[in-house]
């Protein structure tokens, strides 16, 4: 039985791509890193809703430096890129789009124009997050803003 797709919101850093997919009370999670794919599978809820879904990424990753976690609403995946500084404009080679996949406005950040101060608070807050034990997803500091104290 072929499950139908999750829903998922990505979004682009310098070193990693980070697709979110959106799966509450997920189980049976598989995720699987190619050098240039990512094969996505899980169950949800009592019905047994199966959900899959095969990305031919826009750009290579390096498979072992790649990483997923779940949670109880989705399952996070850090790709870790094969060319880091390189930006993805897109995540899939295919231009088409698809009806699941969104970009994460809320996390996306034009990284290409940052300014010398705003990369030293974004190393500083890098270092902070890296050096706290128990997170295993790649350079945390990319998963989350530097910014927040300005609000």
């Amino acid at each position: 039985m072929i499950g139908q797709p999750a829903a998922a919101k990505w979004y682009d850093r310098p070193d990693c791509v980070f697709v979110e997919f959106c799966v509450e009370d997920s189980r049976d999670v598989q995720v699987k890193f190619d050098k240039s794919k990512i094969d996505f599978g899980c169950v949800i809820g009592t019905d047994d809703i199966k959900h899959e879904n095969t990305l031919d990424l826009f750009g290579e990753i390096d498979p072992k430096g790649s990483k997923h976690r779940r949670t109880d609403r989705s399952v996070m995946c850090c790709l870790r890129k094969a060319e880091p500084g390189k930006p993805w404009p897109r995540l899939t080679k295919d231009k088409t789009k698809c009806n699941w996949l969104s970009v994460d406005f809320n996390n996306w950040k034009d990284w290409e124009d940052d300014s010398d101060e705003d990369m030293s608070r974004y190393d500083k807050f890098s270092e902070m997050m890296n050096s706290m034990e128990g997170d295993d997803l790649c350079d945390l500091d990319e998963h989350y803003s530097a910014d927040s104290d300005d609000e």
